[in-house]
């Protein structure tokens, strides 16, 4: 039996590629009319691109920041962003 494919060129992807991806597999799947042994390799797939895109979206999140404002309405700097 041949190894699971490991689909190391997702671990480079950017969001809008990953997504992309996930959207035309999530589409396929929809459809059904992949075969069953091509669908169970496109969901893998589409698994790790659902972790990276969940990977991308956590990083990004950790850089939003608030800004602080004055009693005046006036930017006063910012601060982390506390979910």
């Amino acid at each position: 039996m041949a190894d699971a494919p490991t689909h190391a060129d997702v671990k480079d992807m950017n969001f809008e590629t990953a997504l992309q991806q996930l959207e035309s597999i999530v589409d396929q799947l929809e459809r059904g009319d992949v075969p069953l042994d091509k669908s169970i390799e496109i969901y893998e797939r589409g698994e790790a691109l659902r972790n990276r895109c969940d990977e991308l979206l956590k990083a990004a999140e950790a850089k939003i920041e608030k800004i602080k404002l004055t009693r005046e309405g006036k930017p006063a700097g910012t601060e982390p962003l506390d979910g």
